[in-house]
């Protein structure tokens, strides 16, 4: 079992940068793949970034690729993304996750089997 708590939401304008943290118990953090998801009302939940375990390397959707970073602190059970050039329509409730899928359900939701409970991203025009 797995309990992730994400934090660092809030209200931004356009342009500016947000980091966004993921705390994760238990001693098999560094197991897991872990990743970033997104919701808006009314929609799917759509993948943002991952990170896989051992070294597996990191992932982005071609929507924040390039102006946004997913870490991962293993000390600290943490992982953190890390966003900048903010956009309206990066506003959403963010969700990490953590799974143990193969390579090819890096992006979809199913791939993941613990959820946090989100936090609020809303970016201002």
């Amino acid at each position: 079992q797995l309990h992730l708590v994400e934090s660092g939401g809030g209200l931004v304008r356009t342009g500016t940068s947000l980091t966004l943290s993921c705390e994760g118990s238990g001693n098999s953090f560094r197991t897991y793949n872990m990743a970033w998801f997104r919701q808006t009302p009314g929609e799917d939940r759509e993948f943002v970034a991952a990170t896989r375990r051992s070294g597996g390397g990191t992932y982005y959707a071609e929507s924040v690729k390039g102006r946004s970073t997913i870490s991962r602190d293993k000390q600290k059970n943490i992982i953190y993304l890390q966003m900048n050039n903010l956009k309206p329509e990066d506003s959403a409730v963010y969700f990490c996750a953590a799974g143990v899928a193969v390579l090819s359900s890096t992006r979809v939701p199913s791939g993941y089997l613990y959820w946090g409970q989100g936090t609020q991203v809303s970016v201002s025009s």
